[in-house]
């Protein structure tokens, strides 16, 4: 079905041949002879167009136009007239009637005209229900998704959430596995006690033991007071270990205990703590890999594989990348009291093609910075973007790439080794590049940012 019109004109013979007009371009059109009666058929969530002409008995369809604006001011109105009044067509366009026609008119011309604001039409109507989605995520609806994977991970979390089997999350960096984790927590019976989470890639080796089983004083070097760990702190709720691979291969062992027998000793004691605990691991590997898993112990990966949750990458479920964009910008836009950026076509197009390395966590970043205005190369949006810059080709060059490096950094908060990892370059290039494009990898962490 095409896009619906509504066709208002009270000239029998022109209303049917305006009519087959526009059903010949696939327009979807319903007629009527009088403004009145139009307006008892229209309605704000009214997803097309209306074309009327201007002298009418009874109310005339500048009358008309001011009712339709008071219901939906941007509903477009293309109004005809027969006159050649060039002061009402003025009057009417700053008044925010969408085209004025003077009639005789080309039959192209009109179907050129509704195709343009039917388009504009779609745009309002999409933007709307992304703004509705995104307020319906903010009173409930968490991880947020519309496609069939994210529902599908939704029922599975629900499934789950209230047993206490412990359950292994993978995923590329910034697909969320942290917001899933807390969901098997909220959505618990353990919701009322501690949710307690670890990054391992994050602590040097000699740090995490003390973290995760705590110490008692002269356990060690600078161990002064009693200390209690990660895991003694979540008994009763939930232990979530991030980035799991990265664990040291002595701490795994100890893990794997405590994994079998909830139980954990601390170090400088002989002391055996039960602990009641829910233990949720992410790695951003495949540890189902023998060669993804390297030095990750085979034993402690089947004993964390009792369930599996694979969260699939931003690339792989693209129809959500709106809707997450509008959600990450209205957020933001109350973050920085600046008015939120609708989805124009180029975004979208951005949108639609980019692969997103950086998944959910990009995408965030990319709708602050829209929102501030900082709109990146291909988004149409930012006109000091380089591809729109004179010089020289080098010159051209040399700024996308500088942009490429931002991007990635931004995508991966700043983590050198993620950065080149995507980027496919050596180390030392990278921090060439850095260099010659007097570029502070500092201004992309996260933790830098705020400390600053």
């Amino acid at each position: 079905m095409g896009v619906p019109v509504f066709l208002i004109d009270d000239d029998q013979d022109l209303l049917r041949a305006t009519t087959q007009t526009l059903a010949l371009a696939d327009f979807d059109v319903t007629t009527f002879t009088s403004a009145t009666a139009a307006l008892t058929e229209l309605s704000e969530d009214f997803g097309g167009v209306v074309v009327s002409d201007i002298r009418m008995p009874g109310l005339d369809g500048l009358q008309m136009f001011q009712r339709i604006k008071q219901m939906d001011g941007e509903l477009p109105v293309i109004l005809m007239t027969g006159h050649g009044d060039i002061p009402m067509a003025v009057k009417a366009i700053k008044d925010g009637v969408y085209d004025f026609i003077t009639k005789p008119f080309p039959t192209d011309l009109l179907v050129q005209c509704v195709h343009r604001a039917a388009e504009k039409r779609r745009l309002v109507i999409d933007n709307r229900q992304l703004r509705q989605a995104s307020r319906d995520a903010e009173q409930g609806l968490p991880l947020l998704g519309q496609t069939a994977v994210m529902e599908r991970l939704r029922h599975t979390l629900r499934q789950i959430a209230d047993t206490d089997v412990d359950v292994l999350i993978t995923g590329e960096t910034g697909t969320g596995k942290e917001v899933v984790a807390s969901l098997l927590h909220d959505w618990s019976r353990r919701s009322k006690r501690n949710f307690v989470a670890l990054n391992c890639g994050a602590l040097p080796e000699q740090v995490i033991e003390s973290e995760l089983f705590g110490h008692e004083p002269g356990a060690f070097t600078g161990a002064q007071k009693k200390r209690i760990g990660r895991i003694e702190h979540a008994s009763g709720g939930t232990l979530f270990l991030d980035e799991i691979e990265s664990m040291p291969l002595s701490t795994q062992v100890q893990m794997l205990r405590v994994l079998e027998m909830r139980e954990v000793t601390p170090l400088g004691t002989n002391e055996v703590r039960p602990v009641d605990l829910r233990v949720v691991a992410a790695s951003k590997v495949d540890l189902g890999s023998t060669e993804q898993r390297r030095t990750f112990r085979e034993d402690l990966y089947y004993r964390l594989n009792v369930v599996t949750l694979a969260i699939p990458p931003l690339r792989e479920r693209r129809d959500d990348v709106p809707l997450l964009f509008n959600y990450f910008a209205e957020r933001a836009a109350r973050r920085f009291s600046r008015e939120a950026p609708e989805i124009t076509p180029a975004i979208a197009k951005y949108m639609r093609e980019h692969d997103w390395p950086g998944n959910v966590r990009e995408l965030s970043h990319f709708a602050e910075r829209s929102v501030l205005g900082l709109a990146p190369v291909g988004s149409g949006g930012n006109q000091t973007t380089a591809t729109s810059e004179a010089g020289s080709l080098p010159d051209r060059l040399g700024r996308i790439e500088a942009e490429i490096i931002r991007e990635t950094l931004s995508s991966f908060d700043g983590d050198v080794q993620q950065t080149i990892t995507a980027l496919g370059i050596p180390r030392k290039t990278f921090y060439d590049k850095l260099q010659r494009h007097g570029i502070v990898r500092s201004e992309f962490s996260a933790k830098e940012r705020d400390i600053k």
